[in-house]
């Protein structure tokens, strides 16, 4: 019976295959299942694995123990509990940002998810609602979509968690991140964030994942979890999909802000 499923499904897909071939996410060469990469994207593509901080999830040479702690996440203690990601912000990672973000490759998204899934299992797991990072009406307006909603959606049809879009919103108007330093992100989002009086009870006493595309200097993950905290949450973990490594900032970076 199970071969006679496995068939079925096989003959209903052969249709779509032949129209619309699987292509590999990091290019258009084709692949043998959708949501593959090719073997020249693969190598260069470096997921983020343990051993990490278990504070900032930035992976270590070494295991160093289990309560071991980076330098950033000692100098310069988060607001957060923990941040994850589940990749780094170079090549195929960096061209899939770019294409959901500025190419409207929204397709991207659920894919995206499901590798941003394995890096957050352990956030999944303590978490209760997942809220995106929003973007403010004006730029929203203009670029049709939150590339961070995109994300936040596709992670929640993959898990049991609720989902809270309208929880947080970006009450004014900042500037692009590009070109900024790490001090100049802080002050530009500093107080962008807040959650809506009717939302407060949404977020209040829960433990909440905040989704985001790419992580670089946390200054945004940083600014929207005060906003939660402040609102009542009782926990906020910080899960994107890219994260650019301390000392590899680039600030004129366009998929950076």
């Amino acid at each position: 019976m199970r071969l006679l499923r496995h068939a079925g499904k096989v003959a209903r897909e052969w249709p779509v295959r032949l129209l619309f071939p699987p292509t590999c996410l990091g290019c258009h060469d084709l692949v043998t299942s959708p949501g593959a990469l090719c073997p020249e994207c693969w190598p260069h593509t470096r997921f983020l694995e343990r051993p990490w901080c278990p504070v900032m999830g930035t992976p270590f040479d070494h295991d160093m123990g289990p309560d071991f702690l980076s330098g950033e996440a000692i100098a310069d203690p988060p607001p957060f509990r923990r941040a994850r990601a589940a990749v780094v912000y170079s090549g195929v990672a960096r061209r899939m940002v770019q294409g959901l973000k500025f190419a409207d490759r929204t397709d991207l998204a659920p894919w995206m998810a499901r590798w941003m899934l394995r890096a957050a299992a352990e956030l999944v797991a303590d978490a209760d609602i997942v809220v995106p990072v929003p973007l403010h009406r004006r730029r929203f307006f203009s670029r049709r979509f939150n590339q961070s909603a995109e994300l936040a959606r596709a992670l929640v049809r993959l898990t049991d968690l609720g989902y809270a879009p309208e929880a947080l919103v970006r009450q004014r108007v900042t500037r692009q991140q590009v070109g900024l330093g790490a001090r100049e992100r802080e002050a530009n989002v500093r107080g962008a964030f807040t959650v809506p009086p009717e939302k407060k009870a949404v977020v209040e006493g829960r433990s909440v994942i905040l989704v985001d595309d790419v992580y670089t200097t946390g200054a945004t993950a940083k600014a929207a979890t005060r906003a939660l905290l402040r609102a009542g949450a009782s926990a906020v973990d910080v899960l994107t999909f890219a994260r650019v490594l301390p000392g590899d900032f680039a600030c004129g970076d366009p998929a950076i802000i």
